[in-house]
């Protein structure tokens, strides 16, 4: 590689300096996606703290880590904040009740939106969601599902409301 260093006055001789090239490897600025567990991809969402502290209350932590594949339809902290007070504290206060209304959004399977089709879907509960379809939407017991969010033992799926089971 060559340059040469040219000046205005006359009296000034052309210079031509000579580099030796340096050769590095081209650097990546992102790194690759990490990928979580259902768990940690609800606590790394943000979105979804109060759903991840009912798992830990529950005692479902190990089952969401150590198995699947599962699909969460995961509600959002707003979810949780339309139930009214005293129903979101009696699920709360009755661990039982809790798991079941927990386990209720869990499917067993890796299942993507487009893999969601109009009918019954057996839950971890043993009982039923109902997934109905409009154009592109989706919908599970009436409630628009979006989002395809990968984890390393499943889907998580974005919810804006909590499905309570048929009492």
């Amino acid at each position: 590689m060559g340059g040469v260093a040219c000046s205005s006055d006359p009296n000034d001789a052309a210079t031509t300096t000579t580099q030796t090239p340096v050769t590095t490897a081209p650097a990546t600025t992102e790194a690759p996606p990490q990928t979580f567990d259902i768990v940690g991809t609800a606590l790394m969402g943000g979105s979804f703290t109060q759903l991840a502290g009912l798992v830990v209350d529950a005692g479902l932590v190990d089952t969401l880590r150590g198995a699947g594949p599962f699909t969460v339809f995961a509600p959002t902290n707003e979810a949780f904040q339309k139930l009214p007070l005293d129903a979101l504290h009696a699920v709360q206060d009755d661990p039982e009740l809790l798991a079941t209304v927990l386990t209720y959004h869990v499917v067993p399977g890796a299942l993507k939106l487009a893999d969601l089709q109009p009918g019954k879907l057996t839950t971890v509960s043993g009982l039923d969601l109902d997934v109905t379809r409009d154009g592109d939407k989706v919908f599970v017991n009436g409630y628009e599902v979006t989002g395809d969010v990968v984890a390393t033992n499943g889907v998580v799926h974005v919810l804006g409301d909590v499905l309570l089971p048929p009492s």
